[in-house]
């Protein structure tokens, strides 16, 4: 287990590329921020903003453009920003999880009552409880089937209502340089469904002797020579903002009304930050479980994040992740037991199959799984 030298990027991340210098590429494309023409890329965006509503016009079609949305921090920002800044008439589609929290709830209808039209679909829930429960026991990430139909949405509607633009947010080859995987690092979020999670995303992942593809409509990602054809755009608004950035996002969504886990404990939460992944209490878990397998969760995120932006010391970043990373609430692991309908003791025979036992040893008077490996320092077996 390596580090980048710079943030603490662990090189366990699937998709993840080092340079020879030890540096991930998600450090080295902040650095390269630096250099980029941001207005030349903000006259490609207006370009692209203009041939959406050209295209639009020519194809009768009601909206210019479909942004997927949870009503989070980013997604709040995407949304308005299309709308105030670039013009662009916005229809917004909502993927709803299962067993939504209240600030979920909130937070997206928050962001409609800003002044949107809005699709909402919702997976039927006796199928995502089927595939959740099969995700969980196959791949030890019981969020990896609601990731299909939360990205495929938008494609979908663009494609039955003719609408030209897809605005998505961030691409993961940049922000965590994931470069490895077939995202590109560009602005072009046409190839989205290339990220780690969701892996082509094919609905026949998810067929079964009582689940039929045809139930499965919702978690198809579209053919791409289908996009093509209609001449669809989708593009990461990430690459063409200069301002974009975690902090940036979440104040400008908290000035409009976003709501996080303000009276949670964070050491119930794995996290320092109360504004990401609000709206399902399903990633808390999920995001344990990652530690296990690869030795870090949302903490080790949050803090490169902060590292490479300047807001953290990779010494206090570390102290962080120590304190943090990998913590999961009991009452999430109860609420995820009781909706696949397990015990908790057999969670965590699933969830032992999938510990990497490289880097943890169990603690025979506890039982619990500790870490070999200490935050920030390389590790060898």
């Amino acid at each position: 287990m390596k580090y980048c030298k710079k943030c603490l990027q662990p090189d366990t991340r699937p998709g993840i590329k080092f340079n020879e210098d030890k540096i991930c590429y998600a450090c080295l494309y902040e650095e390269e921020k630096k250099k980029i023409d941001w207005e030349t890329r903000k006259k490609e965006l207006i370009e692209i903003t203009e041939w959406a509503k050209e295209k639009s016009e020519e194809n009768c079609a009601p909206y210019d453009c479909v942004i997927g949305v949870s009503g989070g921090k980013d997604s709040t920002l995407q949304a308005i920003y299309a709308k105030e800044k670039l013009g662009l008439k916005v229809l917004l589609v909502n993927c709803e999880p299962d067993e939504i929290t209240e600030v979920g709830k909130h937070n997206i209808e928050n962001l409609i009552q800003k002044g949107f039209d809005i699709i909402k679909m919702r997976p039927n829930p006796q199928i995502m409880k089927k595939i959740t429960k099969d995700a969980f026991y196959r791949y030890g990430n019981p969020v990896k089937p609601s990731e299909y139909p939360l990205w495929a949405s938008a494609y979908i509607i663009a494609l039955r209502f003719d609408i030209p633009l897809i605005i998505q947010g961030e691409n993961a080859a940049l922000t965590l340089g994931v470069v490895n995987t077939g995202l590109g690092t560009d602005g072009n979020a046409v190839n989205v469904n290339e990220g780690n999670t969701l892996a082509g995303g094919n609905a026949n992942d998810w067929v079964s002797d009582d689940i039929s593809l045809r139930e499965l409509y919702m978690y198809q990602f579209p053919d791409k020579e289908e996009i093509k054809k209609k001449n669809i755009k989708a593009i990461y608004l990430q690459y063409y903002l200069k301002e974009w950035s975690t902090i940036y996002n979440q104040d400008f969504a908290i000035v409009r009304g976003l709501l996080g886990r303000s009276t949670e404990s964070l050491y119930d939460l794995g996290r320092y930050r109360r504004f990401s992944s609000v709206d399902s209490d399903m990633q808390i878990l999920n995001q344990m479980i990652k530690y296990y397998k690869f030795g870090f969760g949302s903490t080790t995120d949050q803090a490169c994040c902060d590292i490479r932006e300047g807001r953290l010391s990779r010494e206090d970043a570390i102290w962080l992740v120590e304190e943090y990373d990998g913590k999961c609430g009991d009452k999430y692991i109860s609420e995820f037991c009781k909706y696949i309908n397990i015990t908790v003791e057999e969670f965590w025979n699933v969830t032992e199959k999938f510990i990497n036992k490289k880097i943890f040893n169990k603690d025979i008077r506890t039982g619990k799984w500790l870490p070999k490996f200490k935050v920030g320092e390389d590790f060898d077996e």
